[in-house]
């Protein structure tokens, strides 16, 4: 049966658009400092229970992400069917009440089993998000729209981090966990009442009830679409080898207090405000300036990413090596943070364009799997052991070794997203014949 258009690709953003779009950042804020708080709090975490580097990688890497990803796909697949703001409503109320159930942790166990299923929870917002916010905007501005929504990757951090320095002393840890899951659960509460927004591209109701929720199926469609779109596999193979180095800074806290001497609580504050402040800038510059670079050149977004990562290398290495009274060393830890920033937006504002309307929250769902999964958590969880190791044998710096290594290993990404870039225009129009 022909899909069915109910969406003018010309009209203007209006008011409650750009309202929808920030709510849904801030719940993207709120998801981050969930998942981040367990970093963020790592220097009381770690002692308090008595992990070790490869047990504190295993919460805060697979154990999270592996069900984390997996639902990501699956609600990806149900986000395409059926009401996705209840259906975020769900998953906000889920991941909340286990944010309260982590607070409690008196041991490995039970910490490892909440934060298993608030990943099941969080999964649902990205895809259900992403594939809203494709339908309430033009495409020409996906790129800053998804730019703003990936800011509550930047804000999300470095709120977790200000709640460490400024909430902790009044809470305590496991009072910070009970306060951010009561929030979590107000929202949830007014998520119910949101109507659903209409989709761009959908089929009339009998052939919506007709569509399965077959796994089988769902492999053969994303099969299709990697098999018609080099630029997309691209793109989502460099998102993952990107992504090694965002699970290996799970241990930045950790790195700063013990091997550059900080005090914990101070150093929490410090890298607050130039997260904040360098992953907004990264946020508005990846997303705008892609963006920008797209219709100034016809080529992909990716290339864009591909141009900051090779500008800001040097940096981003160097700093882990210079000594924390320098300048240079708080120039490289900005660097970090507004690079994370850049890399959000141009990675799923091309995934947005390379994929059918009515198959989006889909793909995301897969891209999600793939770069918490293999790139976060493989990165997290890795990291985690190479320090123990490193320990083990008497190595100086093993925190430093370690994120130099994962830092070496994400430029890889740099040719793919190259490739994605210089392949984007002719796989877009490959898709008009799916």
């Amino acid at each position: 049966m022909p899909l069915l258009k109910n969406h003018n690709e010309h009209e203007s953003v209006r008011a409650a658009d750009i309202g929808f779009l920030l709510l849904l950042t801030l719940l993207n804020v709120i998801s981050y400092i969930d998942r981040q708080m367990i970093a963020s709090f790592a220097n009381w975490i770690v002692p308090e229970l008595g992990l070790s580097n490869f047990e504190f990688g295993l919460v805060t890497g697979i154990a999270f992400l592996f069900f984390y990803a997996i639902g990501g796909l699956f609600m990806g697949v149900v986000a395409d069917r059926v009401n996705r703001t209840r259906l975020i409503a769900f998953g906000l109320g889920l991941w909340s009440l286990l944010t309260i159930f982590s607070g409690a942790a008196k041991s490995l166990v039970t910490l490892v089993v909440p934060r298993m299923f608030i990943g099941v929870g969080e999964s649902i917002l990205t895809p259900a998000s992403l594939s809203l916010l494709g339908d309430r905007f033009p495409v020409r501005w996906q790129g800053l729209v998804v730019g703003i929504y990936g800011m509550g990757v930047s804000i999300g951090l470095a709120a977790s981090l200000f709640i460490v320095a400024y909430v902790e002393p009044w809470l305590g840890w496991r009072g910070c966990f009970y306060a951010l899951g009561a929030i979590g659960l107000l929202l949830t509460l007014f998520m119910l009442f949101l109507r659903e927004t209409p989709r761009k591209v959908m089929t009339p109701q009998s052939a919506a009830a007709d569509q399965s929720f077959s796994v089988k199926a769902t492999i053969s469609s994303l099969r299709e679409l990697l098999v018609a779109s080099p630029s997309l596999v691209a793109t989502i193979a460099g998102a993952m080898l990107f992504s090694l180095i965002l699970g290996a800074t799970g241990f930045e806290q950790l790195w700063l207090v013990q091997e550059r001497g900080f005090d914990r609580s101070e150093i929490a504050a410090t890298t607050a405000w130039i997260s904040i402040v360098a992953g907004i800038l990264g946020s508005i510059f990846g997303g705008y300036g892609g963006d920008l670079f797209l219709r100034w050149t016809g080529i992909g977004r990716p290339s864009f990413l591909a141009l900051i990562m090779i500008c800001l290398a040097p940096m981003a290495l160097a700093y882990r090596m210079i000594e924390p009274d320098s300048l240079w060393f708080w120039v490289g830890v900005f660097v970090m943070y507004f690079q994370l920033g850049c890399f959000y937006a141009p990675a799923f504002a091309t995934i947005q364009e390379l994929v059918p309307a009515n198959k989006r929250a889909t793909v995301v769902g897969f891209v999600v799997l793939m770069i918490q999964l293999a790139g976060i958590g493989v990165g997290n969880t890795t990291a985690g052991l190479m320090i123990d190791k490193l320990q083990q044998a008497g190595v100086a710096e093993p925190y430093s070794v370690t994120l130099i290594t994962y830092t070496l290993i994400s430029l890889l990404s740099i040719p793919m997203f190259v490739f994605a870039g210089r392949r984007f225009k002719r796989d877009k129009q490959a898709l008009r014949k799916l």
